[in-house]
């Protein structure tokens, strides 16, 4: 398998990467349907996993024959995939493709429990490129572009070897420098060589940024990138990290989504900037359901749900209706620039939400207003979650970092302009506790986490709950 797809370079200045993103309903069902077939034939013979759970739920293989059938399956979630691979490690009851016919695994992160393996046939990286390489063109990267990888390169992530391997795929040039070597090394790779776009963790980009004039002497709109595309967190899509992004950088951002389980990139947001396309559904189904009643609604603009996915055309560890536990709203389903997958925005996912007084809280949305009260505020916080489970009937503990240039004297002011801020936006009540500047670490290899579950160790508070 060659490193970059024949006729590469000749992408360049097309409209889209593969007119799938651009066909009709009816063509991408009827390619669906036809898929979604055969991969019900190739599970009934090889997936131990699928072979179970269709005869516990009373259904056959050869029952799933359009779309509407899939709502008979019932759903894969995490707890499924982590007990299919206590099961028969390395790979699970999942496997599918014989050990002789695997040539890569991935990991995922991690950070809702043990990593979970996912193994890889030539076939299903080929898969895997492909996608990445609309992700990365819908997002502005061009064949013939430099990237700087700003994603951690360890640990078998999908965002470091698959990613390098779509970008040399599509005929970029990948520099594979990566989170864990270092924002010094980054930005001196950044002013050496002056890639076009940078890829990254949002959070830890705008890092990076505010160490340029410290390390290079000069700020990192004076480094000539041109464009983030950023993921592996939600604040792609939090309009206060984006224009700081934007401000910072002097570059346009285009946010990316994905997973281990399913593929590297199938969500990905084209010029327009107001939501990712779904631009692989010749690879996989995805589904919308409400969170509550677990059934399937329609995508149509401004509605929000959970998105379930469905492997099709996949040779090793596919899934199908993979609850993902991402959250979003639908951005519209129409576009200017021709692709006809719907358009999201992802909030939050199942993972990270608390239910405080019976309200559904995302810590990202509570980020998202800190963010907006700079230069009061730094920007930063996190929710402090002191109590078991993911519900609480107490006021939800949010630690904020003071403004760099803002007296501890002024914190009871801010506390109370906090703390109405997200009453009067989200409609819980807060336990705001201010804390010093830069007090939390700084943004680096893993993902942000926003929800602490102990105490941190430089906090100590007084009767007001300030620091």
């Amino acid at each position: 398998m060659s490193y970059r797809k024949d006729g590469a370079l000749e992408k360049k200045g097309d409209s889209y990467y593969h007119q799938i993103e651009c066909a009709s309903e009816d063509e991408i069902i009827k390619i669906q349907e036809e898929k979604l077939q055969a991969q019900m034939a190739y599970l009934s013979k090889n997936s131990k996993l699928y072979q179970q759970k269709f005869e516990k739920a009373g259904i056959r293989f050869d029952e799933i024959k359009t779309l509407k059938d899939l709502a008979k399956v019932p759903f894969t979630v995490k707890q499924d995939l982590r007990d299919s691979l206590q099961a028969a490690p390395p790979f699970g009851l999942h496997q599918t493709a014989p050990l002789s016919e695997i040539v890569q695994m991935q990991a995922s992160s991690g950070t809702t429990g043990s990593p979970a393996y996912v193994a890889l046939t030539e076939n299903d990286i080929e898969m895997w490129n492909e996608l990445s390489a609309r992700g990365f063109y819908a997002c502005g990267v061009n064949p013939g572009d430099f990237v700087l990888h700003g994603f951690s390169m360890s640990k078998g992530f999908v965002g470091g070897i698959p990613c390098m391997q779509a970008i040399q795929y599509m005929g970029a040039i990948d520099v594979p420098v990566g989170a864990d070597g270092g924002v010094d090394r980054l930005l001196r790779a950044c002013a050496d060589i002056k890639p076009r776009v940078i890829i990254g963790a949002p959070n830890f980009l705008l890092h990076i940024a505010s160490m340029a004039p410290d390390i290079l002497g000069k700020r990192a709109d004076e480094l000539g990138v041109e464009r983030l595309v950023v993921g592996g967190e939600p604040g792609g899509g939090i309009p206060a990290i984006r224009e700081s992004l934007e401000e910072k950088w002097g570059a346009k951002v285009c946010e990316m989504m994905g997973g281990t389980d399913l593929g590297v990139i199938y969500w990905a947001e084209c010029d327009e900037q107001d939501g990712m396309h779904m631009i692989c559904q010749d690879h996989i189904i995805v589904e919308l359901i409400d969170p509550e009643t677990e059934q399937v609604i329609p995508f149509e603009k401004g509605v929000t749900g959970e998105l379930i996915y469905t492997a099709i055309g996949r040779e090793a560890s596919p899934v199908v209706r993979f609850k993902s536990g991402d959250h979003i709203v639908v951005t519209d389903t129409a576009c200017s620039c021709g692709r006809t997958g719907p358009k999201i925005r992802c909030f939050g996912r199942t993972d990270d939400m608390l239910i405080v007084r019976g309200i559904n809280v995302f810590p990202s949305a509570i980020q998202d207003l800190i963010l907006q009260l700079q230069p009061d505020t730094n920007g930063v916080m996190r929710v402090w979650a002191d109590f078991e489970g993911h519900t609480t009937q107490a006021n939800l503990k949010v630690l904020v970092e003071r403004g760099i240039d803002r007296s501890k004297e002024q914190d009871q002011e801010l506390i109370s302009h906090v703390e109405q801020t997200i009453r009067n936006a989200l409609s819980f009540k807060a336990k705001v506790i201010v804390v010093d500047a830069n007090s939390f670490e700084k943004p680096g290899v893993a993902k942000v986490a926003l929800t602490l579950r102990e105490q941190p160790g430089f906090l100590t508070l007084d009767d007001e709950g300030a620091q």
